[in-house]
């Protein structure tokens, strides 16, 4: 079929959302969308080709030694389990049932544990190959009538009117959506193309990541170890391993790459103790600039940003895709409320859902952008009054349930999911008001000329 045949077939029948970004919150979306949602038609627009992306059955294989890993909160557990992805992803994962957080050289000290909750963990550990090749083998079952890929390939240029949003590809290929969701990572092309800002920090560090092994099981214990240079996370694994977050200055983030295994071991060991055990072996190491990365705004007209494309954050308090993880529940159920049938215009893109999105994930990103940033900063620096400030902090943590438990909810993202809860429930009992919404908010910006293009140089 030819461009211009695939452009005029498409704007007679669009699709209901264009996902850019085949990623694991991209796969992530378009999976549930086609579980919960299969009446919606989408299309993923990815940049790497299936093999690149390991999705083709031939690439998939047992997850290696160095295989990375994210940590997933209890309520993002409880997400997937919702979604139905749980089940076949919990023999791969680990569970945290302790957390001990230290500030080194000084006294303070606080512990969590998965039972003074009530729970059985307070969070797992996974390897993301594992959550990777279970969404793709799901994606390959669906039928092209519900899920089109575009790969690879690239959004170019996106063109607005009231009622689409159109996409030029660098194949040449045209695209027309109700909405267009962005989930490309932190240095989104799209959302430049888009027009919408971002804001960034420098944080001056630099993230060592690796697993390493060590000589006694690790009984689900996490350690979050806060130094001048940086935090200091491990993480439990599967097989007796760890996964190292190694947070310090750039140089000497460099230099300890480049050890050779057995002092980088002996240089880590120093570092953090023997609280872990003993450290026995070191897989690669890979080093990641820290920055903090968000967007001026989680939505825009018949647009929405989810993941690392709206925020991507610092990795203290491991917050990142599970907040991500939020972000697809707010946009599964929203579109639920105005894509159902008893709608009187169904619509992917409607103002009420692109406008009640923002108010949720808004609110939801400034809480744990603040708290992070707030502990990078407070636990990042030599001050010996912000030391004993911190020290004291701890102490009472450890020693108050009253404040230790909004803490841990907010940490294990209960108390972010409960609030989301009930603002789309009440946001629900108003969706009748949608349609009038849209039809206002529409001929609002139609009669300003708000039909604009926005391009690639």
């Amino acid at each position: 079929m030819s461009s211009a045949q695939s452009t005029a077939n498409n704007s007679s029948n669009p699709f209901d959302l264009v996902i850019a970004g085949g990623g694991m919150t991209g796969a992530m979306l378009a999976l549930q969308i086609t579980r919960q949602l299969p009446h919606l038609r989408i299309a993923i627009v990815e940049q790497q080709s299936a093999e690149q992306q390991g999705a083709e059955p031939a690439a998939q294989h047992t997850t290696s030694f160095d295989s990375r890993s994210i940590a997933l909160s209890a309520g993002s557990v409880a997400l997937l389990a919702r979604w139905g992805l749980w089940p076949e992803l919990k023999p791969h994962a680990c569970a945290i049932e302790h957390i001990q957080v230290s500030d080194r050289g000084h006294f303070g000290k606080s512990r969590l544990t998965a039972t003074e909750f009530g729970r059985s963990a307070l969070g797992y550990v996974i390897e993301i190959e594992w959550i990777g090749r279970l969404l793709y083998q799901q994606l390959q079952q669906v039928p092209t009538s519900q899920l089109q890929w575009f790969r690879p390939d690239q959004i170019s240029a996106i063109r607005t009117e009231r009622d689409l949003r159109h996409l030029q590809l660098k194949s040449g290929t045209e695209l027309s959506c109700r909405l267009l969701v962005l989930c490309e990572g932190g240095d989104s092309p799209s959302r430049a193309l888009a027009g919408i800002d971002g804001v960034q920090h420098d944080y001056q560090q630099s993230a060592l990541i690796a697993n390493v092994a060590v000589a006694a099981p690790h009984q689900g214990k996490a350690f979050e170890r806060f130094t001048i240079d940086g935090p200091l996370a491990l993480l439990p694994l599967t097989q007796q391993r760890y996964s190292l977050v190694w947070t310090c200055q750039p140089e000497q983030a460099v230099a300890l790459k480049a050890l050779p295994d057995a002092e980088f071991i002996a240089a880590l060991q120093q570092a953090f103790g023997y609280s872990a055990g003993v450290f026995s072996s070191v897989g690669n190491r890979v080093l990641y600039p820290l920055k903090l990365k968000t967007a001026a705004k989680a939505a825009d007209h018949r647009l929405v940003l989810c993941g690392n494309s709206l925020h991507n954050l610092h990795p203290i308090a491991g917050q990142g895709f599970n907040l991500a993880l939020r972000d697809l529940d707010a946009l599964l159920q929203l579109l639920a409320i105005h894509t159902d049938a008893g709608v009187d215009l169904p619509d992917a893109g409607a103002y009420g859902l692109t406008r009640q999105y923002q108010l949720l994930r808004s609110a939801d990103m400034a809480q744990v952008v603040g708290f992070t940033d707030s502990l990078v900063r407070l636990f990042s620096n030599d001050s010996k009054l912000l030391a004993l400030g911190r020290s004291l902090g701890l102490t009472v943590l450890n020693q108050c349930s009253v404040l230790k438990q909004p803490f841990a909810a907010l940490t294990m993202g209960l108390s972010p999911l409960a609030s989301q809860k009930q603002q789309i429930a009440l946001h629900q009992q108003t969706a009748s008001q949608a349609a009038t919404q849209t039809a206002t908010h529409a001929a609002s910006y139609e009669a300003k000329g708000a039909t604009t293009g926005h391009s690639s140089c």
